[in-house]
């Protein structure tokens, strides 16, 4: 199996694609409705372009979801809807639960399925971002990155346990940035956020300036995030812990959809106004 559909190459998924060809596959995109920014990624990238979804599902013998969370299982019905009979990777922020589900959905209508969670950011250098995967399948998945810089890990055959280790880490990484988004926020409305700044530095060196970046940096990513945050709630929910959480950092996330995909951070001002409003 040698052609690997990619849905849809953003900014990770265009990084993926990359990694596969670089292992010696060939990657397609369907460019129906698809924006100017990911053609010219795919361009750029060497992806093959196919105009039909389709023969999209028909040229290929593997495809890789990688889209926002809201979206993993309308992505997955499409597919079953054109035909496609090979070999599926949700690599989606989902709950295991959502991962379970959408396997059962594509192997009830022949579709061989893999789940996966990826950790990092996009994958253009070594170490640095991790593709993990459970399923009977998942070999075949981790051969398409043979030679990298994507790094695999298969931790078992059993589907939810990928996307189980990714909703985990990102309940923290991202749920604390949400939670100092807040705190910050809620420090300046009150007029101590200076004070604070003093104080976590007297405890951490360079902490406040370490909350700062974090924040700034995260606003690109945001609306993105909101989904994955509700993911992680559910995920708590099933395992028996309160959810409350991060359902308040999926409202966080949300005030600040209005930074998609800004090409530079915005003042931390900003951003604070932004979540007072």
């Amino acid at each position: 199996m040698n052609n690997i559909g990619i849905l849809h190459p953003g900014e990770m998924g265009i990084s993926i694609a990359a990694s596969a060809i670089n292992s010696g596959y060939q990657a397609y995109w369907a460019s129906p409705g698809r924006s100017d920014k990911t053609r010219a990624r795919a361009e750029k990238y060497n992806l093959a372009e196919v105009d039909s979804f389709s023969q999209f599902c028909r040229t290929c013998e593997m495809i890789f979801s990688i889209c926002p969370p809201h979206a993993a299982e309308e992505v997955a019905k499409s597919v079953i809807e054109a035909g496609f009979k090979g070999l599926y990777l949700d690599a989606n922020a989902i709950s295991p639960q959502r991962a379970i589900r959408i396997g059962q959905m594509l192997e009830a209508n022949n579709i061989r399925f893999v789940d996966g969670g990826i950790i990092g950011g996009p994958a253009w250098t070594p170490k640095t971002t991790w593709l993990y995967l459970s399923g009977e399948h998942s070999d075949t998945i981790a051969s398409c990155f043979s030679n990298g810089p994507l790094e695999t890990k298969i931790i078992g055959n059993e589907i939810g346990k990928a996307s189980a280790l990714k909703i985990c880490y990102a309940a923290y990484s991202k749920g604390t940035t949400a939670l100092l988004s807040a705190i910050l926020a809620t420090a300046e409305s009150l007029g101590v956020r200076e004070e604070l700044y003093q104080q976590w530095d007297m405890d951490d060196k360079d902490f406040s300036e370490q909350a700062d970046r974090r924040v700034r940096r995260v606003t690109a990513k945001a609306w993105r995030f909101e989904g994955e945050m509700e993911e992680i709630a559910a995920t708590f929910r099933a395992a028996g812990l309160p959810d409350g959480f991060h359902h308040s950092a999926a409202e966080i996330y949300q005030r600040m959809a209005g930074y998609r995909d800004s090409s530079e951070a915005p003042p931390l001002n900003d951003i604070l106004n932004t979540l007072l409003a």
